[in-house]
């Protein structure tokens, strides 16, 4: 009789340590299957699909901290280019210098006001002058907020008789601004200064008349 009861107790002792384990193993399963979801969920947030020319292209996101450098360089070589490119159109102009303004402070702005009031676009549109420049070399230092920068240019100013190439110095400090049409990198030019503009060459441009048969 009591060995049948203690084989009765030792049965359910059995039982209980057999629903324990199993109960344990159903807990980390579970923990380990949302810990799984949870890893694939953000590593398939990092890919990112591009429809482009008919085409899917896998693409990856990535923190921004690892592009600062590169979104930078271009933000500040696409100013550049924005407000030096010059054509003999006052629309052309026009569309340039508000695209460079969106990515600058004021310091841009009053650069094209003096510009503009001592005729230096009327004398572009007038002169049928053309200009054009080259971004050498865009030097950021990202180790202290807000971002010093340096950039060095070669502008090249077409004439009607001749080619003149200037070099172009310029710095300034960029901030972060939320990202927009008009300003896709998020930085903000502030405190935009031109160190050097000056004459490095130039040459005469000659119009040859080809004979008409």
């Amino acid at each position: 009789m009591f060995s049948k009861a203690k084989d009765i107790q030792r049965a359910f002792s059995h039982i209980r340590v057999f629903t324990f384990l199993v109960v344990v193993c159903s807990f980390l399963f579970c923990c380990f299957a949302v810990y799984k979801s949870y890893q694939l969920t953000g590593q398939s947030s990092d890919r990112i699909f591009i429809l482009a020319d008919g085409k899917v292209l896998e693409a990856y996101a990535s923190d921004r901290r690892d592009n600062i450098a590169v979104e930078a360089r271009d933000h500040v070589a696409s100013f550049h280019r924005f407000f030096f490119t010059l054509d003999p159109d006052e629309k052309a102009i026009q569309s340039n210098v508000v695209k460079a303004l969106y990515l600058a402070d004021g310091s841009a702005k009053k650069q094209y006001d003096n510009l503009r009031e001592s005729g230096f676009y009327t004398s572009i549109i007038s002169g049928n002058i053309s200009q054009q420049i080259s971004v050498d070399s865009v030097t950021v230092d990202t180790g202290k907020y807000p971002y010093y920068f340096r950039c060095r240019a070669s502008q090249q100013i077409v004439r009607a008789t001749s080619i003149v190439t200037r070099s172009l110095v310029t710095e300034g400090h960029l901030r972060t601004v939320s990202r927009s049409d008009h300003n896709p990198h998020g930085f903000l030019i502030e405190g935009w200064t031109t160190l050097e503009n000056k004459d490095i060459s130039s040459q005469n441009r000659v119009l040859r008349n080809n004979p008409i048969f």
